[in-house]
């Protein structure tokens, strides 16, 4: 008798185990491999005691064991195990197809009613269009949320037939990998196909489409840096921008330095012109340089301080009075004061996104903090300018003159103006599809503030879009259909749904349940 106790303990607890092996080996839930041995240890025991177990007990009592092989019991029993067993089975079966969520040929299928969980065609033909293998290496620290990247990337996967694979590198525990791929941050993936490598800057299917596109179909993309007025160094120094460089770079851009004041002409090269903190006014010729190339389609990245923290004095700016004059875009003599950041009241925090390519990405967790800013407005219509306020603070801010920068941060309602207050905005031209980007600061790009929440991310998709880089691919969007599950409100129709959940369908199940009982009774 204890031999059988034994072994119907033990025949329990190889079922369990086997289940949760099976799971793990099909790929529905996948243990950690220092988890997965001692699950396998722990199935070798059990069932090892349970082949032991009913050895002795058929040689303690082998008659016992005779009659219930030969009985009426082993075969009705044997019907119900083999019934169970294909129960078993066909609910595994359909729990992996819905997990893998792809049909018995490998291609991947959606049920939703707007196709959510489908990649769009103009992705799927890129995919389609791959000649060699692309890797994927999505760097992801130790605390972040995956679930999404991995999703669409195993949509990637398997749209590509073969083509595409990925993997996820944890850059805490591997700092030489992220280093090698030239990724700072959190959440960047890099593609490789060959030698060639592009980085897409987050996980959406909009970005990892182009960065394909991008690889497939590599290209000469220069841009240029200002020099000549005390802007931000590219190099290793106190206040740099070598990590947005390298990051440019690691996006296969090519990124130089331009002096105006000595070789008086743009590269021709040049998708786009970056003027990053310049401590003195960008003169009235090189300004004229610079008008004549947007006017030729050229573009335009304008990082430009409060001119508080400045040497500008009160000197003219001409590349200000440009911005105003043939963009409607003004940046203001003033600095952004937050009182939603009370314990760095002049680090301005963008709360609010106005939708354009710069700003995707983008959310409430992946702010955009810019120290020592100062405000912009949209001053008016211009012929053929779509100009649009990107990002900005929220209603507790307020902007104060230079002039009174030095008095108490607290709102003065003589001399400071309630926010929201614009940080930076795009203008795009019709008609000579020149484009800027004006940003009233420049240190939320430096090396130490770059990987601070979303602030590289806003700085590489506005090089992006200002080169033009955004433009490469359209995705065709669908009408998402928003499913809320709104439970009933009023007492009675709660009630009924809790009597039928609770009650009724439990009742019907016992009620069958007892009836087929009598009525075997009955016969004997």
């Amino acid at each position: 008798m204890i031999g059988l106790i034994v072994a119907l303990v033990a025949c329990i607890a190889s079922g369990l185990i086997g289940f949760a092996n099976l799971l793990g080996a099909i790929g529905m839930f996948p243990l950690p491999e220092n988890i997965q041995a001692g699950v396998n240890l722990a199935l070798q025991i059990s069932v090892a005691l349970l082949i032991v177990s009913l050895a002795v007990a058929a040689i303690l009592n082998p008659d016992s064991v005779r009659r219930f092989l030969t009985g009426r019991q082993a075969r009705y029993g044997s019907n119900s195990l083999i019934l169970t067993i294909a129960f078993v089975g066909i609910l595994i079966a359909v729990n992996y197809i819905v997990y893998k969520n792809t049909d018995l040929l490998g291609s991947p299928y959606d049920l939703t009613e707007d196709k959510s969980n489908t990649l769009a065609k103009e992705t799927i033909q890129i995919l389609g269009e791959l000649k060699e293998p692309v890797t994927a290496t999505a760097f992801y620290a130790t605390n972040s949320n995956t679930t999404s990247a991995e999703e669409l990337l195993e949509k990637f996967e398997n749209n590509s037939d073969g083509k595409f694979t990925y993997k996820f590198v944890n850059p805490d525990l591997d700092p030489v990998s992220a280093r090698a791929a030239g990724v700072t941050g959190d959440g960047k993936i890099q593609l490789q196909m060959g030698e060639t490598k592009e980085i897409a800057n987050f996980a959406t299917e909009t970005e990892l489409a182009r960065a394909l596109l991008r690889l497939i179909s590599p290209g000469a993309r220069a841009v240029y840096f200002l020099q000549g007025h005390g802007e931000v160094s590219l190099e290793s120094a106190e206040l740099a921008l070598s990590v947005a460089k390298s990051t440019l770079e690691a996006k296969n851009y090519t990124v130089g330095t331009l002096n105006l004041l000595t070789t008086r002409e743009i590269p021709e090269d040049a998708l786009a012109i970056i003027v990053a903190g310049p401590q003195k006014p960008v003169s009235a010729d090189e300004v004229e340089l610079l008008k004549e190339y947007v006017d030729n389609g050229g573009s335009l990245v304008v990082l430009e301080d409060p001119l508080f923290f400045t040497e500008f004095g009160d000197a003219e700016d001409p590349l200000a009075d440009y911005l105003a004059e043939e963009w409607g875009i003004t940046l203001n003599k003033d600095v952004i004061i937050d009182g939603s950041n009370p314990q760095n009241p002049y680090a301005a925090v963008s709360l609010r996104y106005n939708d354009h390519p710069i700003t995707q990405g983008l959310t409430d967790s992946l702010i955009v903090i810019m120290p020592q800013a100062r405000s912009l407005t949209i001053s008016g219509e211009k012929e053929n300018v779509t100009s649009t306020g990107l990002i900005s603070t929220a209603e507790n801010s307020w902007s104060r003159p230079n002039a009174n920068v030095s008095e108490n941060p607290n709102f003065n309602s003589e001399t400071d103006t309630q926010g929201p207050l614009y940080m930076a905005v795009a203008g795009e031209n019709s008609a000579t599809k020149g484009r800027v980007v004006v940003v009233g600061n420049s240190l939320f790009a430096i090396d130490g503030n770059f990987d601070v929440y979303g602030n590289g991310n806003f700085f590489i998709n506005s090089v992006d879009w200002a080169a033009e880089q955004t433009d490469i691919l359209s995705l065709s969007t669908r009408p998402s259909t928003p499913r809320t599950f709104l439970p009933p409100t009023e007492n009675w129709r709660f009630l009924l749904l809790v009597l039928a959940m609770v009650i009724v369908i439990p009742g019907m199940v016992v009620f069958f349940g007892v009836s087929a009982w009598f009525a075997r009774r009955k016969r004997g």
